[in-house]
């Protein structure tokens, strides 16, 4: 008698993310709680210490690991505030990082690098209004994003509330900040001091993309 194959289950993709901080885990896991579709496990990762450095050593600590993706999120402002406060005759941290990300390209199929300039607050920002605006600090970009979210804080209690979380209060708007976010173009090194949102890299990855179609 013939004995069937077994077939090994299908496994889920996994996708590790490096975030800088707890707004960007927030609402990667607001995003999960509400598209419950998505078949994709999201796991936001905060090194130990912030620095670039850290970052870039967390995001090839994890790339050698079984995840499917690995997905470095990080804001441009933080970047710029380690180059404008290194001391004289360090290496650039701004250049390190540029390092860093054609690192990623050339050798690590599995890492994508997503770039937001100032920060997280403009990826909101764009699911309101179409702007190229340079903002050269989050702080300026925050003012910007409450004219539209009038009650907007970094608090887990904010970005977490339940039915009113941010994910919910932006996903009416997503396609629209998808769309302003690939206008901008993506980061290039000669230009560190332009308006920026890659996170359509994320939402368009060949796993997410139909969801959000």
């Amino acid at each position: 008698m013939r004995i069937p194959k077994i077939k090994a289950p299908k496994t889920n993709p996994v996708f590790a993310v490096v975030v800088d901080g707890e707004t960007e885990v927030w609402y990667l896991q607001m995003l999960k709680r509400n598209d419950r579709e998505i078949r994709v496990s999201i796991k936001p990762e905060i090194p130990n210490k912030k620095s670039v450095e850290e970052q870039y050593n967390l995001v090839c600590d994890l790339a050698n690991k079984e995840f499917t993706k690995v997905f470095w999120i990080i804001d441009l402002d933080t970047v710029i505030k380690e180059e404008n406060e290194a001391p004289k005759g360090k290496k650039s941290p701004l250049k390190s990082f540029e390092e860093y990300r054609t690192d990623f390209t050339k050798n690590y199929e599995n890492v994508v690098v997503i770039v937001n300039n100032p920060c997280l607050e403009f990826w909101f920002l764009l699911h309101f209004e179409k702007t190229s605006k340079y903002f050269s600090n989050c702080s300026g970009a925050e003012t910007e994003l409450k004219k539209h979210l009038k009650n907007y804080e970094k608090t887990q209690k904010f970005f977490t509330k339940q039915n009113d979380d941010i994910y919910l209060k932006l996903k009416p708007n997503l396609k629209t900040g998808l769309a302003n976010s690939i206008a901008l173009g993506n980061f290039d090194n000669e230009n560190p001091k332009k308006a920026m949102c890659e996170m359509e890299l994320l939402f368009q990855s060949d796993e997410l993309k139909k969801h959000f179609e």
